[in-house]
C-alpha cells in the first residue's frame, strides 16, 4: 500500500496514471519513462506530477531514495528484468516495497489464451525479435521469488496474488489492434508476419472473442499477477 508522505518512484510510467493514483493517496510520487513520449504525455495530463526520462536498468536516483517502487506491466518493456528489480531494490530505503504486475500466462487468462493459440497456429516466430524477457515473466510464484531474492530483496516477504480483470472491447477486431499496435513481444511477432499470415491470426482472434459477446460489445477477461516484495 501507498500511504501519506510516501516517496513513490514509478518505473515505465507510460501516460503516468499509477503516479498520479499515488499522488491521490497522499504520497509523493515521480515517474520514469524510457520514452520521451510517453513522459511528454504523462506530463501533460499530469502537470503537477514530476515525470523524466530515463531507463530501468540505471535508475538515475541514489541508493535508498524511495519508500515504494512501482511497476505497472514495466517488466515486460525490458530487456533484462533482473537487473531492472536489482535496480528497483538499490533505490529502495531498507524495509521500502517493490510492488509490480506481470500478466499472467493462457492457462490462466483467457484473453492471453486467444492470442496466444492464433499466434501458435499461425505465425512465424524464428523472425529475429530482439532480446527480451519471456511473455510470461515471472509466472509462477517461486520463480518469482527466487529472482527477487537474488536481487536483494526478502523472499520471505512475498505477496503474490492472480486477479482477473474485465477489458471492454468495442468490436471483435479491437484486441488484435491492440496487440499490434501497444503489444510488446506479440506486437513484435505481428511486425514480422507477411500480410496473408496477419489475416489468418486476426481472423482467429476475432472468432476467440466471440464467446464473450455481450449485446453491443466484448468483455475479455484479463488475468494478472500482482506481486509485492520488501527490501531487506
Amino acid at each position: 500500500s501507498v500511504s501519506a508522505g510516501m516517496l513513490t518512484l514509478d518505473v515505465a510510467c507510460g501516460p503516468g496514471y499509477v503516479s498520479a493514483a499515488a499522488k491521490q493517496s497522499g504520497a509523493v510520487p515521480t515517474g520514469i519513462d524510457f520514452s520521451d513520449k510517453m513522459v511528454a504525455i504523462a506530463t501533460g495530463m499530469f502537470p503537477d506530477i514530476p515525470f523524466m526520462q530515463g531507463d530501468a536498468h540505471h535508475l538515475p536516483f541514489n541508493d535508498g531514495s524511495f519508500d515504494r517502487v512501482l511497476m505497472n506491466f514495466g517488466l515486460l518493456h525490458v530487456s533484462h528484468p533482473e537487473r531492472a528489480c536489482a535496480e528497483a531494490c538499490r533505490v529502495l530505503k531498507p524495509g521500502g516495497k517493490f510492488a509490480f504486475t506481470v500478466w499472467a500466462g493462457p492457462e490462466q487468462n483467457p484473453g492471453a489464451k486467444i492470442v496466444n493459440d492464433a499466434v501458435e497456429a499461425h505465425a512465424n516466430l524464428d523472425v529475429g525479435l530482439p532480446e527480451g524477457p519471456p511473455k510470461y515473466l515471472y509466472g509462477e510464484r517461486d520463480e518469482c521469488r527466487q529472482a527477487l531474492q537474488r536481487v536483494g530483496f526478502d523472499g520471505t516477504s512475498l505477496k503474490y496474488e492472480t486477479r482477473t480483470v474485465e477489458w471492454h472491447h468495442p468490436h471483435a477486431g479491437y484486441y488484435f489492434e491492440a496487440e499490434r499496435n501497444a503489444g510488446v513481444r506479440t506486437a513484435g511477432i505481428l511486425a514480422r508476419q507477411s500480410p496473408e499470415t496477419l489475416k489468418a491470426i486476426r481472423i482467429a482472434i476475432e472468432n476467440g472473442m466471440k464467446r464473450y459477446e455481450r449485446g453491443d460489445k466484448f468483455v475479455l477477461p484479463m488475468a494478472a499477477h500482482v506481486v509485492v516484495v520488501s527490501k531487506n
